[in-house]
């Protein structure tokens, strides 16, 4: 029997896990396989709420292994570390407690076709000082240490402000992308919430949020007219944003920029660049760019093994405008599909197709205040602008859709169901 092995339990690979186990799983056709290095499953691009306490990730997260159980596939809890095509088999590092005493040791899996999707995680670009004073949000065990950095930060500064009129809380954010700006907006929303729950000695005024991005704009992956709309959005809010603007050093302090300025900040989150993982670099002799993602082709099969497709973040692909797919959640979802109908496709001795990506536009979501984004990027070229409420229902059917994809539209709509009781019966903000 076949066996495919997956990756990474992101949202490119935890949905092509399920539709294979619904489909050549549950038929005995293949033996489908998940591996990922944590036990649980979260959408990334709700990690900066996690961050920021608004959602709780403990109601949120999704248990690989009872997913696996629910749809015929195998869910394994390691890491890769290494690919030997020749044998066909990936390499599992070793995993050890806090205590450093080995829970699982160095593991291998055979497999008949491999797919990578580890996702990506940021690229401070070697900017020293970034990796030791700033926070990351490229996992849900980040977004968690950052929540609680965040909580520790503002009892500290409530508390000082209440012994000084004059003192200002100082929060940087390097890089104006979705992460970056709708985590401004949600620290923003974290401030008034924590007045409303008695840590009111620090006045809303006494918190400045700053975002620092090299480029000309703000969002500079979506048009420029909705970039401005959220510009607009975040100067209401009383959020800096610092566009032009290349940092050089982080310190302590805050930080340094390449004129020597010093943009004073207690607590650091750099938020720009992509890149997969250093592992992923020339693994199994298979052809990677210079930020570590592995080369594939129309078929998303990689240029040097046809067994081995890598989708996501992970991948590197041009299209024929000569532009790479862009790390997006959308490309993640439709090239899980795609390679799963590629599967089947060579499966049954007919041609892979070659992967077409199709945008569908982008929504950023400035918390409680206000969603703005475009529909329908490929439009006739174009794109149709939206904000305010459509935008917010559209961008919350995203992740539902994230959802149908993994539990089918009943579980869906109960899940939904249970959130909005949630919101009535929980406080409004995690904290703890």
């Amino acid at each position: 029997m076949k066996k495919i092995v997956i990756v990474g339990g992101g949202a490119g690979g935890l949905e092509l896990a399920t539709k294979l186990g619904n489909t050549l799983g549950r038929r005995n056709e293949a033996e489908i396989h998940l591996v990922d290095a944590n036990n649980t499953h979260l959408w990334k691009p709700l990690l900066h709420e996690v961050a920021t306490g608004s959602l709780d990730s403990g109601i949120d997260e999704l248990s690989y292994r009872a997913q696996a159980f629910n749809h015929n596939f195998v869910f394994h809890l390691g890491r890769m570390c290494d690919l030997n095509r020749e044998k066909k088999v990936i390499i599992l590092s070793s995993m050890s407690d806090d205590n450093g005493e080995e829970v699982l040791p160095e593991r291998s899996i055979a497999y008949d076709n491999l797919v990578l999707a580890v996702g990506s995680q940021t690229n401070d670009f070697g900017t020293k000082g970034a990796s030791t004073h700033c926070s990351f949000l490229d996992s849900r065990n980040q977004a968690d240490k950052f929540h609680k950095k965040l909580l520790n930060t503002y009892l500290k500064a409530n508390n000082t402000a209440s012994k000084r009129g004059n003192f200002q809380l100082n929060i940087g954010i390097v890089g104006a992308g979705a992460t970056g700006v709708e985590l401004a907006a949600e620290l923003h929303n974290t401030a008034s919430e924590l007045a409303a729950f008695g840590l009111d000695q620090l006045k809303q005024d006494q918190l400045k949020v700053t975002i620092i991005e090299a480029g000309d704009r703000i969002l500079p992956a979506l048009p420029p007219r909705i970039s401005a709309a959220a510009h607009r959005e975040l100067n209401k809010l009383g959020i800096d944003v610092k566009t032009q603007t290349f940092i050089q050093e982080v310190t302590n302090e805050g930080f340094v920029t390449k004129d020597g300025s010093l943009i004073p900040s207690e607590l650091m989150v750099w938020a720009a660049g992509v890149k997969a993982p250093e592992w992923m670099a020339n693994l199994g002799g298979l052809e990677s760019n210079r930020v570590n993602q592995i080369v594939v082709k129309p078929s998303l099969q990689t240029t040097i093994d046809d067994d081995i497709y890598a989708i996501g973040d992970c991948s590197f692909m041009l299209q024929e405008d000569g532009k790479p797919v862009p790390p997006r959640a959308q490309a993640a979802h439709q090239q899980a599909f795609h390679v799963y109908k590629n599967i089947v496709r060579i499966s049954e001795a007919r041609e892979p197709k070659p992967y077409i990506y199709k945008d569908k536009g982008s929504l950023v979501n400035l918390s409680r205040y206000s969603t703005v984004g475009s529909l329908m990027g490929n439009l006739n070229g174009g794109s149709m602008m939206v904000e305010g409420t459509i935008a917010r229902i559209v961008y919350v059917s995203l992740y539902r859709l994230h959802q149908v994809a993994l539990h089918g539209y009943f579980k869906t709509i109960l899940m939904s169901l249970s959130g909005r009781i949630n919101k009535i019966i929980r406080p409004r903000l995690k904290l703890h």
